[in-house]
Parts: C-alpha cells; sequence; structure tokens
C-alpha cells in the first residue's frame, strides 16, 4: 500500500477513507496525529498495529466540537465545561467518566475513562466533521520514537503502513498537548503540554494536581506517554541542566572520535569555540523555539548513523518548560551530561 499525500483540497478524500475503515494521520496545533474512526473497534486496533503500540495504552479521542463528548462522557460540571470554553479548540486534553459501554476498551485500554481533544486545526476539524466521527489520534510515529511535527516524519515511520496523511505543513507548537483528569476529585494534570499549570488554575480558580505517581508494570495508564519509552531517537540523549556545564561539554565532544549532536540556544552556540566534530543545532533563543523544533531536531540526528551522543540544553520545568523538560527526560531516560563527564 503506497501512503496518499491529501492537503486541505482533497479533505473529502480522506473522510471515505477514514468511513471506510482505514488510517489517516492528520495535522494539529501539537503534532501529527494517526487519525482511525473512533467508533471503529478493527480501524482503532489498526492503530496499534501501525505504530507497534501497547494495546494498554489508551488513545486521546479527537472531537469538533463538545456536543461530542457530552455524547459519550458522563455529565459534565461546571468546571469542565468552563476549561473547554476558554481553551479549546487548543492543545488541552481532558479526562472524563465515560457513559456505560460508551467506547470500545481499545479506546480506552480497559478504562471507564476516555481523554477528549479538540485541536486547533481546521484541516483537521473539516476532516473529523466530514467523516462525521470522532477520530482517535495517538501521535503518527512508531511507538517510542520522537512524535512528528510534519507529514514528511509522518512518511518517514508509517509510509505503506496507513492509507494516508493530510499534509498541513510543521505543527506550531511541537510538543503534545496536556492532558488534565477531571474524572478524579482534584484535577491532575498527568502529562504537562502545550497550556500550563497555572493557566489551568486561573480559570478553575483552584489548585491542580501535577505530582503523579510512576505507572507500574502491571498498571493501565490513563493517559499517553505515561508508562512506557517515549520520545528516544537512536542515539543516547544527555542533557545539560547547568550553563556553566557547556565549556567542559565542549572540551568533552573535542576528545570524542565520531561526531556528537548538540542541541542548544544560539547564545551558547555562538559564544564557544566548538571543535569541527561538534554537530550543531539551534533551539533558537527560548524554550518557546525550543519545544517547537526538539522533535524535529532529533528526528534529524535518528536519520544518520554516525551519530550516537546528543548532548541537550535543558531548561526551568515552568510553563512550557515543564512539557520540554518532560519529553526531554523521556528521550534521554533521565540521563543528564554528568554521566559523561564525571
Amino acid at each position: 500500500m503506497k501512503t496518499k499525500i491529501l492537503n486541505k483540497a482533497t479533505i473529502k478524500e480522506g473522510a471515505a477513507l477514514i468511513n471506510a475503515g482505514q488510517l489517516v494521520a492528520f495535522p494539529t496545533e501539537t503534532v501529527y496525529g494517526l487519525g482511525a474512526d473512533a467508533t471503529n473497534e478493527a480501524a482503532v486496533k489498526q492503530v496499534y498495529a501501525a505504530k507497534g503500540r501497547p494495546s494498554d495504552n489508551p488513545l486521546i479521542v479527537h472531537v469538533a466540537d463538545i456536543e461530542t463528548v457530552q455524547k459519550y462522557a458522563q455529565p459534565l460540571d461546571d468546571a469542565s465545561l468552563k476549561l473547554m470554553n476558554t481553551f479549546w479548540p487548543g492543545p488541552l486534553t481532558l479526562i472524563f467518566k465515560l457513559k456505560p459501554n460508551a467506547l470500545s476498551k481499545s479506546v480506552t485500554g480497559g478504562l471507564d475513562t476516555a481523554a477528549f481533544r479538540f485541536p486547533a486545526n481546521q484541516a483537521t476539524l473539516d476532516l473529523i466533521i466530514t467523516a462525521g466521527v470522532p477520530l482517535v489520534g495517538p501521535s503518527a510515529n512508531t511507538s517510542g520514537k520522537p512524535s512528528p511535527t510534519t507529514a514528511k516524519h509522518v512518511l518517514h515511520d508509517l509510509d505503506g503502513k496507513i492509507a494516508a496523511v493530510v499534509d498541513d505543513g510543521p505543527t506550531k507548537v511541537g510538543v503534545e498537548s496536556t492532558v488534565l483528569d477531571m474524572s478524579v476529585t482534584v484535577p491532575t494534570i498527568l502529562r504537562p503540554g502545550g497550556i500550563a499549570k497555572e493557566q489551568l488554575e486561573t480559570i478553575l480558580g483552584t489548585k491542580v494536581n501535577d505530582e503523579h505517581h510512576h505507572v507500574g508494570v502491571t498498571e493501565v495508564p490513563k493517559a499517553p506517554g505515561m508508562k512506557y519509552k517515549h520520545y528516544a531517537p537512536n542515539a543516547q540523549v544527555y542533557i545539560v541542566n547547568d550553563d556553566n556545564d557547556w565549556t567542559a561539554v565542549r572540551d568533552w565532544v573535542a576528545a570524542q572520535t565520531k561526531p556528537v549532536g548538540i542541541m542548544t540556544t544560539d547564545d551558547i552556540k555562538n559564544q564557544l569555540d566548538w571543535p569541527a566534530n561538534a554537530e550543531l543545532i539551534s533551539l533558537g533563543n527560548d524554550v518557546i523555539s525550543a519545544s517547537h523544533l526538539l522533535f524535529k531536531e532529533l528526528r534529524e540526528f535518528d536519520n544518520r548513523n554516525d551519530v550516537d551522543t546528543i548532548i541537550v540544553k535543558g531548561f526551568e520545568p515552568t510553563g512550557l518548560g515543564a512539557a520540554y523538560m518532560n519529553r526531554l527526560n523521556k528521550s534521554a531516560g533521565q540521563t543528564y551530561v554528568g554521566e559523561l563527564l564525571k
């Protein structure tokens, strides 16, 4: 099967494929998702197969209106509606308790809850509306690899495995949505993302919990990214949290015989005299640009067989920095540059 490349003008073709039980990757403001009819269990199971995704890793249901959520979820409280009316469409995923047998276990991982998102991308909203069904939409990549932020990334991993991809150019945010669990007494962030904790607390007028326990081997995670290794390139990633370490990093790189990937901000990139084997990639000037570029540049190094080590700048884990560091820590397996320098 050859994967078709669609665009805004050929959305009807993508919707027809969805209605036929096929898989169609779609753009959002965060990353590209792998779409299937959320009400078609056979199609949903194909998503797991195409990605190589564990079957107990639940899927996010993408919608184009709040009414669709109300069709499947138990009655929404005022706090949930306030969040939806404030941040949707946008990079916020909300977990709700479901009506009995509302969605298949293939979507929910066997839980009585499901995650819903209203993405801020018109091409994808048109796809959902034209298909007339909500779409499951995990990231459109091989499970565990850096998430795709362009259609080219999707094709790199899934060409020939899915029917089509809707190409709407690079995504804007670059890291996935915030996942907020509204099925518990205290709203709890299960995955930091494009909407910061402080923004949620301002709208809710109450504290939001962002300290959730590690998901054990026998537990089913409530949201993607909580249990399994994620966002990792083939090379080992190391994190630099202290900018004072960059001089030592440069010296370590100079002593190596192979190219070393360096992902850092422009000021650090430009102020040091880097050796010839330092493969320098800019993350821009701040955490906003770094978040936008993180997955893209990790994938650039993933296409090279000569780079075994990637060293990446860390940021303070506040605001968008919480999402950036969550993804970077998973990419690195919590490994810091001190392991190289000692």
